[in-house]
Protein backbone atom coordinates (compact mmCIF):
# COMPACT_ATOMS: atom_id res chain seq x y z
CA UNK A 1 0.00 0.00 0.00
CA UNK A 2 1.33 3.56 -0.90
CA UNK A 3 1.75 5.75 1.72
CA UNK A 4 2.79 8.95 -0.70
CA UNK A 5 0.02 11.09 -2.71
CA UNK A 6 -2.40 9.46 -4.80
CA UNK A 7 -1.69 9.04 -8.59
CA UNK A 8 -3.72 10.60 -10.96
CA UNK A 9 -5.47 7.18 -12.30
CA UNK A 10 -8.79 5.10 -11.94
CA UNK A 11 -8.48 2.88 -8.13
CA UNK A 12 -11.51 0.29 -9.10
CA UNK A 13 -13.25 -2.10 -6.13
CA UNK A 14 -15.42 -4.44 -7.95
CA UNK A 15 -18.74 -5.34 -6.33
CA UNK A 16 -18.11 -3.11 -3.34
CA UNK A 17 -21.45 -3.23 -2.02
CA UNK A 18 -22.36 -6.59 -2.54
CA UNK A 19 -18.84 -8.76 -2.00
CA UNK A 20 -17.18 -7.39 0.39
CA UNK A 21 -14.92 -10.00 2.08
CA UNK A 22 -17.56 -11.31 4.91
CA UNK A 23 -15.09 -13.70 6.13
CA UNK A 24 -11.85 -10.97 6.44
CA UNK A 25 -12.32 -10.35 10.12
CA UNK A 26 -10.02 -7.39 10.34
CA UNK A 27 -11.59 -4.82 11.91
CA UNK A 28 -10.20 -2.04 10.32
CA UNK A 29 -7.97 -2.10 6.59
CA UNK A 30 -7.70 1.13 4.83
CA UNK A 31 -8.44 0.65 0.97
CA UNK A 32 -7.13 3.77 -0.63
CA UNK A 33 -6.46 7.58 0.48
CA UNK A 34 -6.69 10.70 -1.63
CA UNK A 35 -5.82 13.90 -1.01
CA UNK A 36 -9.32 14.90 0.49
CA UNK A 37 -10.74 11.75 1.47
CA UNK A 38 -10.29 7.90 2.72
CA UNK A 39 -11.97 4.68 1.72
CA UNK A 40 -11.86 2.52 5.06
CA UNK A 41 -13.30 -1.50 5.35
CA UNK A 42 -14.43 -2.44 8.56
CA UNK A 43 -16.05 -5.51 9.95
CA UNK A 44 -17.35 -5.66 13.18
CA UNK A 45 -17.80 -8.82 15.31
CA UNK A 46 -21.10 -10.43 16.38
CA UNK A 47 -21.99 -8.42 20.01
CA UNK A 48 -18.89 -5.83 19.06
CA UNK A 49 -18.82 -2.00 18.20
CA UNK A 50 -16.96 0.55 16.31
CA UNK A 51 -16.72 2.35 19.66
CA UNK A 52 -18.09 5.89 21.01
CA UNK A 53 -15.96 8.23 19.34
CA UNK A 54 -15.82 12.02 18.14
CA UNK A 55 -13.54 12.48 14.83
CA UNK A 56 -12.75 16.31 13.45
CA UNK A 57 -13.54 15.09 9.99
CA UNK A 58 -16.31 13.87 8.25
CA UNK A 59 -17.83 10.28 7.91
CA UNK A 60 -20.18 8.58 5.59
CA UNK A 61 -20.62 4.83 6.45
CA UNK A 62 -22.02 2.20 3.89
CA UNK A 63 -23.22 -0.99 5.71
CA UNK A 64 -23.44 -4.09 3.42
CA UNK A 65 -24.27 -7.08 5.79
CA UNK A 66 -25.83 -7.05 8.96
CA UNK A 67 -27.44 -5.05 11.45
CA UNK A 68 -26.39 -2.41 13.74
CA UNK A 69 -27.42 -0.15 16.20
CA UNK A 70 -26.35 3.57 14.98
CA UNK A 71 -26.23 6.09 17.81
CA UNK A 72 -25.07 9.67 16.30
CA UNK A 73 -25.50 12.65 18.33
CA UNK A 74 -27.81 11.34 20.67
CA UNK A 75 -30.28 10.00 18.06
CA UNK A 76 -30.28 6.14 17.81
CA UNK A 77 -31.64 4.16 14.88
CA UNK A 78 -31.53 0.41 13.38
CA UNK A 79 -29.79 0.37 10.31
CA UNK A 80 -28.73 -2.72 8.17
CA UNK A 81 -26.92 -3.70 4.88
CA UNK A 82 -27.58 -1.03 1.86
CA UNK A 83 -28.14 1.79 4.50
CA UNK A 84 -25.84 4.89 4.85
CA UNK A 85 -25.43 6.81 7.36
CA UNK A 86 -23.13 10.20 7.44
CA UNK A 87 -21.40 11.13 10.92
CA UNK A 88 -20.59 15.45 10.50
CA UNK A 89 -17.40 15.72 12.27
CA UNK A 90 -17.48 16.69 15.69
CA UNK A 91 -20.47 14.84 16.31
CA UNK A 92 -20.18 11.78 18.77
CA UNK A 93 -21.26 8.33 17.38
CA UNK A 94 -21.32 4.64 18.59
CA UNK A 95 -22.32 2.08 16.06
CA UNK A 96 -23.30 -1.69 17.52
CA UNK A 97 -23.20 -4.83 16.21
CA UNK A 98 -26.63 -6.27 16.76
CA UNK A 99 -27.05 -9.31 14.45
CA UNK A 100 -26.03 -12.32 14.27
CA UNK A 101 -23.48 -12.36 11.72
CA UNK A 102 -20.61 -10.00 11.57
CA UNK A 103 -21.41 -6.36 10.62
CA UNK A 104 -19.23 -5.58 7.31
CA UNK A 105 -19.05 -1.55 5.96
CA UNK A 106 -16.93 0.96 4.28
CA UNK A 107 -16.49 4.15 5.31
CA UNK A 108 -15.40 7.60 4.05
CA UNK A 109 -13.56 9.76 5.73
CA UNK A 110 -13.05 13.45 4.80
CA UNK A 111 -10.15 14.25 5.04
CA UNK A 112 -8.19 11.07 6.20
CA UNK A 113 -8.07 9.59 9.55
CA UNK A 114 -5.76 6.71 9.22
CA UNK A 115 -2.74 6.06 8.35
CA UNK A 116 -2.59 4.74 4.59
CA UNK A 117 -1.32 1.60 5.71
CA UNK A 118 -3.40 0.64 8.36
CA UNK A 119 -4.24 -2.84 9.49
CA UNK A 120 -6.35 -3.27 12.73
CA UNK A 121 -6.82 -6.97 13.29
CA UNK A 122 -8.99 -6.04 16.44
CA UNK A 123 -11.05 -2.96 17.95
CA UNK A 124 -8.43 -3.32 20.79
CA UNK A 125 -5.26 -3.00 18.72
CA UNK A 126 -6.77 0.11 16.94
CA UNK A 127 -7.45 1.86 20.02
CA UNK A 128 -4.19 1.03 21.04
CA UNK A 129 -2.13 2.43 17.78
CA UNK A 130 -4.64 5.40 17.90
CA UNK A 131 -3.85 6.58 21.55
CA UNK A 132 -0.31 5.72 20.93
CA UNK A 133 -0.17 8.19 17.53
CA UNK A 134 0.89 5.31 15.74
CA UNK A 135 -2.05 5.61 13.17
CA UNK A 136 -2.15 9.49 12.04
CA UNK A 137 -3.32 10.33 8.58
CA UNK A 138 -0.20 11.34 6.59
CA UNK A 139 0.23 15.03 6.90
CA UNK A 140 0.04 15.41 3.06
CA UNK A 141 -3.86 14.22 3.53
CA UNK A 142 -4.27 17.39 5.71
CA UNK A 143 -3.25 20.19 3.41
CA UNK A 144 -5.30 22.59 1.74
CA UNK A 145 -7.04 23.07 -1.71
CA UNK A 146 -4.27 25.90 -2.25
CA UNK A 147 -1.38 24.07 -0.32
CA UNK A 148 -2.09 20.79 -3.09
CA UNK A 149 -2.19 23.30 -6.39
CA UNK A 150 1.02 25.18 -5.54
CA UNK A 151 2.37 21.80 -4.96
CA UNK A 152 1.36 20.53 -8.37
CA UNK A 153 -0.95 17.66 -6.50
CA UNK A 154 -4.08 18.95 -8.06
Amino acid sequence: MNTEPPKHKMVHFPNMVNALPSGSGEFRRVLWTGLYSQVVLMTIPVGGDIGEEVHTVDQALTFTSGKAKATVGGEEKDVEAGDLVIVPAGTQHQFVNTGPTPLILYTIYSPAEHNPTTVHKTKEEGDELEESGKDEAPEWSQKSKKENKDAGLV
